[in-house]
Formats: C-alpha cells, structure tokens, sequence
C-alpha cells in the first residue's frame, strides 16, 4: 500500500459561514420620494417607561380616590383628562393649545386608550371646573406615589437635607393675585411669587403652592412647612432645612424647632443687628472667601430666646454698588453675609452646607423653563394653582424615573441628576411602531439607539415592580442611602 503524505499531513480547508452584509448607506437627496402612508409611527417612544411606571405605582387608584371632580366629563373620564395634561407637560407641550400637536399622537393616545385628545376647549373647560382643594389633593397624590416610588427603588433615606426658595414669574395680563413685589428683571410689574421645596438628596419636589407676588410671611412658611412634613415618606426621620432671607422670621424658626429639624438661614439686614456686627469680634477667615468672620448669640425683636449668627464681611471697594439679593447686605465700610442656625458645627462647614442649596435654584430654573411652571393658561387664580401642581407632577415623574434607572452601586454623593430637558433627549424622543398583530400590541424601536441597554435596564426593573402585604418589593439591589 502506497501512503500518500500529503493526503494525511495536509490542512483541510475550514468551512467559511456567510460573508457579512454590509450595509450600504442611505442616499437623502432632492429627489428623494416622501409620502404620509406610515401608520402608528410615535417621536415620543420614551412614554412607554412612563406608562408602565404609573400603572405598576397604582397612580390611576390614587387619583380616583383622592382628587374630588364634581363635573361629569364626556369626551374622557377625570382620570384621562388629569393623566393627558401631565404627561403633555412630559413631553414639552406647556400650554393647553399646543396639546393639538399631538392630538392623534398614538403613543399618547395608546397610553390614554382613546383614538384623539379633545380640542383645547374641553381641556381649558375641565381644568375650569376644578376647585382649589384638587391643588391640594394632587399634593396628597404625589406624596403617596413618593412613598411607593422609594420603597419599590429601594431609597432608604432617614435624613434629607430640605432647600426652600421662592421664584418670581412675571406676568403681563390682568392675572388675579398677581402682585408688585420684588422684582429684579421687571422692576414694578406684576408678578407671582410661587413658594416651592426640593428634596436635595434626590431633587424631587416635595411641596409648594402658587402665591401672590410679594414676599410670604410668617403664617406662609409654617404652613408651607406643614405640608412639606406631611408629603415626605415615613422612613424620613430627621430634616436640615436651608433658605435665603426671604424665610427669615420668627415663625419660620419656631417651626423647624417644632419639628425638631435643624435649620440654616440667611439672616436679613436690620438695624439692631447690625449694631451687633460692628461690636462683634471679628478675625481672619482662612477657610472661606470672606475677609473676616464671627459668630455670636444674638435674639432678634420679637424671638423668644438668643440664636447662633455667623457672620462673614468682605472689604468694599468704593466703586461698588448696593447688593441686591438675598444673601448679602452691605453697609458703606462692608458686605456682609450672616446666617442664623441652630447646629454646632464650625462656621466653614455650615457656610459649606449651605453653599450647595445652589442647585435649588436651577432646580426652579428647569421647572419653570422645561415643564412649564411659568406657562399659566388662565387669569384665573384657582386654574394656575391646580395647574401649578400638574406641572410639578410631571416634573416629579422624571425623578421618579431617574430612582428606578440608577446604577446599581450608585450614591446619593456620586448620583447625577438629569436635567427634564437631557432626559427627553435622551430618553423619550425615542422613534418608535406601534403594531398589532393577532390580537397582540408591540412597540419597535430602532437598533441604532445608542441607549439600548439602558433602557431594556429600566423596562426590566419596572416590569419587575410588585407589591407585597409590606410595600413594594425593591427591585433596585442595592439600598439608595446617605
């Protein structure tokens, strides 16, 4: 037998599977053919999220058992008229005539189970009939989906830190309440002055109202601290409350004392303190931008026992003009920055601490820019204040959100908060199919969508959302602490 080496040592080939498509490019140009022939094709493909965490939560219950609608609607059902205005602020439509753009919108309508919104009329006629408790009422609503929404995140917060501010919202027509107050862009006009607080540790909006265009007394900042006490979930134990000089005030005192929460506030320009300024000792201040700092006991008129002042001045220059805001106040040899609080912590550390209440004031910023806080739809008092309340809903379902799509080993120190107007980016412009088929409803998205994996991530953990005898099971591993 002859052994042919070459047939027992040689190499056979390996099998070769089929080549790659490759893809060739789009070519868009002048010539290119256009119709309007698609069917159930939706921009806003990121409601979807949306939806399912609103039914996993319960919120159609709550609202059907809280809010107290006497007219009797046809077109939709009270649940579908409130659940249509606040996602419309979602999506970026602020005022009640541009719901007409997305009047057959089918991700929305799906979403609402009707097959097109009413016109504006039936929207404005409806948010008409609501009285002012339902402001109170969509508070109660979103306290109660607060709580749902961190047991089922698994955000165990037992202190929060509570940042408190005012915004001004100038107004051009003859709105009722609208008041001349402090002003500093339209000096003289009309405006209101709404009243809001942010949770710092997760930027949601706790609490807040519509009110007239001058500053809130006493009587306003306790209770705007009772409401915020009572929309704050149950694992919430203790409170470090921060506000500029606009809440400073006996009242406002007395009420963080009563609630045992330790408080830090800027103290406003009077005569009697500074005359203790300028008797008090003052040294160098290493660790902050001031030249020289101080503190000291000192008991306003009308307070009922002596408080802990700090107090920071910084050399005036002689070309420099009055200041005008609520942090600082000047005297023509200084400008001066002094706080009132209750805590014992060194005076650098507190002026730290409150230097981060900053971000309260781009968290007014987006709610009045990106959903809506600003758009009033009527002259009505009763209509913008039930309106104020829709608009911060929406703006509370972004944080909501943002709890369930966190990362897994995420800190309240490391964890960023994005903004409602990058969220949309992101996440719901998304271009999305609606099908049917034997009976059954999908929704297709793009391969090319760069944030796949985490949105089949979010969809995964709110899917998963289910409610024991004890609460919602968490569905987030890892615990949401400080």
């Amino acid at each position: 037998m002859v052994k042919d080496e070459n047939e027992h040592t040689g190499r056979r080939p390996v099998d070769q599977g089929v080549g790659e498509v490759i893809r060739q490019p789009n070519k868009i140009g002048v010539s290119t053919h256009y119709d309007f022939d698609g069917h159930n094709l939706s921009a806003y493909g990121g409601l979807f999220p949306v939806a399912i965490m609103l039914e996993k939560l319960g919120f159609r219950q709550l609202i059907e058992e809280t809010l107290t609608v006497h007219r009797r609607t046809r077109a939709m059902g009270m649940y579908q008229f409130v659940l249509a205005m606040v996602l419309s602020c979602y999506v970026g439509f602020t005022r009640l005539f541009q719901m007409r753009f997305v009047k057959r919108e089918p991700m929305l309508t799906g979403i609402l189970g009707v097959s097109e919104l009413p016109p504006q009329s039936t929207f404005w006629r409806f948010l008409a009939s609501l009285h002012l408790g339902v402001a109170r009422q969509l508070l109660a609503v979103q306290q109660r989906m607060r709580q749902r929404a961190w047991e089922a995140a698994n955000v165990r917060l037992s202190s929060i830190t509570l940042d408190m501010d005012t915004t001004v919202q100038t107004v051009f027509g003859r709105q009722m309440g609208a008041r001349k107050g402090y002003n500093p862009k339209h000096k003289g006009k009309l405006s209101y002055q709404p009243i809001l607080s942010f949770i710092a540790e997760t930027r949601e909006y706790a609490a807040g109202a519509l009110r007239k265009g001058d500053r809130p007394d006493g009587k306003e900042i306790a209770a705007h601290l009772d409401a915020v006490q009572k929309s704050l979930p149950a694992i919430v134990k203790h409170v470090y409350g921060r506000a500029d000089s606009g809440f400073y005030c006996r009242e406002a005192v007395e009420a963080y004392e009563k609630k045992h929460w330790n408080f830090i506030l800027v103290a406003r320009k009077t005569a009697r303190l500074v005359d203790e300024l300028k008797a008090a000792t003052w040294k160098p201040s290493p660790h902050t931008d001031a030249d020289e700092q101080c503190e000291f006991f000192y008991r306003p008129e009308g307070w009922k026992k002596p408080y802990r002042f700090l107090a920071m001045r910084y050399r005036k220059e002689s070309e420099e003009k009055e200041v005008e805001q609520y942090q600082l106040f000047a005297t023509p040899e200084y400008t001066y920055r002094v706080f009132v609080t209750d805590m014992n912590d060194r005076l650098h550390i507190l002026v730290e601490f409150y230097n981060q209440r900053a971000s309260a004031e781009n968290l007014i910023k987006e709610a009045n820019n990106d959903a809506g806080l600003a758009a009033h739809p009527s002259n009505r008092w009763i209509m913008n204040a039930n309106w104020f309340q829709i608009v911060m809903l929406a703006y509370n379902l972004n944080c909501w959100l943002q709890l369930f799509n966190r990362e897994q080993y995420a800190r309240v120190e490391t964890m960023r908060h994005t903004t409602l107007a990058i969220a949309r980016l992101r996440f719901l412009f998304l271009a999305a199919r609606i099908w049917r088929h034997s009976g059954r409803v999908g929704i297709s998205y793009s391969d090319h969508y760069e944030e796949k994996d985490t949105f089949q991530r979010l969809i995964g953990r709110l899917r998963g959302l289910t409610r024991g005898a004890n609460g919602f099971t968490p569905v987030v591993a890892t615990v949401l602490e400080c």
